[in-house]
């Protein structure tokens, strides 16, 4: 497929499956219940790194999990008092376990208290002239485990130093950085540019894009997430991630193979 007919092509998938109406079946759901930034990043956060398996599943358990915070989340974090975490024990999600959600409760509250929005644990890693997000990755992940934590917690939050695609964390931060007028994605950071972004990549992106021939090597990890976002680069050099409707619409929703 030439150049031109893949753009055409991918271009009318992403704006079928960029609309509102895409919202209620996916993990986006979650953080589209709130308004406030920071009840928007926490729940957003959580929906991301929940999100492997079924879909109406994750919905649930995120929801079981806002639920468990008073619907509430940043208050929750802000000021809920260490006894009052014993109750998320009981809550658990495929591998992921109550002793992993009180770390990740323990870290929010620290880092609340600190600064005002997620996106610095980002964005402070990174500069304008870097290509992608990778330095920001790099740097939240040993901002997030800065404290003692439980190691199990590790594999919960993914890194390109171990060549993971890191998927869940790129899909979180297309969620906060696009911004476009058909209202998914939240666009409310501004230090990192959309263009910075890399493609969320998972089995079934990587199956769609080795079929459409824009990569050769179907392994979902970081290099082949960075070599796949170069090309979608070349359709659309300011808005790369768009591209992830499509190639997550073509896998998903419409079996694509």
């Amino acid at each position: 497929m030439k150049i031109e007919q893949l753009r055409d092509f991918l271009d009318a998938k992403a704006a079928q499956y960029n609309q509102p109406d895409f919202i209620k079946n996916d993990p986006i759901i979650i953080p589209h219940s709130f308004s406030k930034l920071q009840d928007i990043e926490i729940a957003g956060l959580f929906a991301a790194i929940l999100a492997w398996g079924n879909r109406t599943t994750i919905i649930n358990k995120c929801r079981e999990l806002m639920k468990m915070m008073d619907n509430s989340p940043y208050d929750y974090i802000r000021n809920h008092q260490p006894r009052e975490r014993m109750q998320l024990m009981s809550f658990v999600h495929r591998t992921f376990n109550g002793l992993d959600l009180l770390y990740f409760v323990e870290f929010l509250q620290h880092y609340y208290s600190n600064v005002t929005s997620l996106e610095f644990a980002f964005s402070s890693h990174m500069s304008e002239e870097d290509e992608n997000v990778e330095k920001g990755l790099l740097g939240f992940h040993k901002v997030f485990f800065a404290l003692e934590h439980p190691e199990r917690t590790r594999k919960h939050i993914s890194t390109p130093a171990r060549n993971s695609a890191c998927k869940r964390l790129n899909m979180y931060l297309r969620w906060m950085v696009r911004q476009d007028e058909n209202g998914v994605d939240f666009g409310l950071w501004n230090h990192i540019s959309p263009s910075q972004l890399v493609c969320p990549m998972d089995v079934h992106v990587s199956r769609v894009a080795t079929r459409l021939g824009i990569i050769s090597n179907p392994k979902a990890d970081w290099k082949t997430a960075v070599s796949l976002t170069h090309a979608l680069k070349k359709l659309d050099p300011d808005d790369p991630a768009k591209y992830d409707f499509a190639l997550f619409g073509l896998g998903v929703i419409e079996k694509y193979v």
